[in-house]
C-alpha cells in the first residue's frame, strides 16, 4: 500500500483528498511504533465491539486479508483477532476520520464474541459490557 506523509499534505488535502496519509506519529508503542486508534464496530448491530492500536503492518494486514488486526500495546507485537480463541472479526470496510489519525473497523463476528473475558463459557459479544452507574460500574444488559 502506497502511504504519503501526512505532513506533506494541506489541511484541506488531508481532510478532503484521496490520498492515504495516517498519521502514525501522535501515539506510540513500546517498541517505538507508531499507532493510531482503531474502533471495531459489528456493522449490523452498530455495538462498539473494541477499542484497539493498530500500526501500518496491522492495517496493512487488516486489508490484505480480510480480517481485523491490531498491534498489541501490552504484548507489543500483531495481534489478528480471534487466531487463538476463532472470534475472528471479518472485515467489511475500513473507514478514517477527517485527521486520518483514527480508523474505524466496520466487522461482522465470526463468532460469538469479541472479549477476551467470558461469560457461561461464552465470549462476550463486546469489550463495553458494563456501565458506570453513579458510584459503580453496573452490568449493561443484552
Amino acid at each position: 500500500m502506497a502511504w504519503c506523509d501526512p505532513a506533506a499534505l494541506s489541511t484541506t488535502e488531508l481532510e478532503e483528498g484521496s490520498d492515504i496519509a495516517l498519521d502514525f506519529g501522535r501515539f506510540f508503542s513500546a517498541s517505538g511504533d507508531g499507532v493510531v486508534p482503531v474502533v471495531a464496530q459489528d456493522v449490523e448491530s452498530r455495538d462498539v465491539l473494541v477499542l484497539a492500536h493498530a500500526n501500518r503492518l496491522a492495517v496493512d494486514y487488516t486489508l490484505k486479508h480480510g480480517v481485523a488486526a491490531f498491534w498489541s500495546l501490552s504484548r507489543d507485537r500483531l495481534w489478528i483477532k480471534g487466531e487463538t480463541s476463532g472470534n475472528f472479526l471479518d472485515l467489511v470496510e475500513v473507514r478514517v476520520n477527517c485527521e486520518q489519525n483514527s480508523l474505524l473497523y466496520l466487522v461482522n463476528l465470526r463468532k460469538e464474541g469479541v472479549c477476551h473475558t467470558v461469560k457461561d463459557g461464552v465470549a462476550r459479544h463486546s469489550c463495553y459490557y458494563r456501565r458506570i452507574f453513579a458510584d459503580r460500574l453496573e452490568p449493561v444488559e443484552r
